[in-house]
């Protein structure tokens, strides 16, 4: 049987650093990240296509776009 495996870019954002400020929020075309809380980005990652616009973005340097196995 031969599988084929598909890998996806997703955004995670580094919770522990996140100052909330909400400059991805603003640039994501899906709506795939909100401020949960008032205190950290969250990212939807059913929502999100890792097109890696938030972590240009973020001044904070918190958001990482990764291969995830879909």
């Amino acid at each position: 049987m031969n599988e084929k495996i598909k890998k996806r870019r997703k955004a995670f954002v580094h919770t522990e650093d996140c100052v909330a400020c909400g400059c991805c929020v603003k640039v994501c075309p899906k709506n795939a990240i909100e401020i949960w809380k008032g205190i950290l980005a969250k990212v939807s990652p059913e929502t999100c296509v890792g097109c890696g616009k938030c972590a240009k973005e973020c001044p904070a340097s918190v958001i990482e776009i990764q291969e995830v196995l879909s």
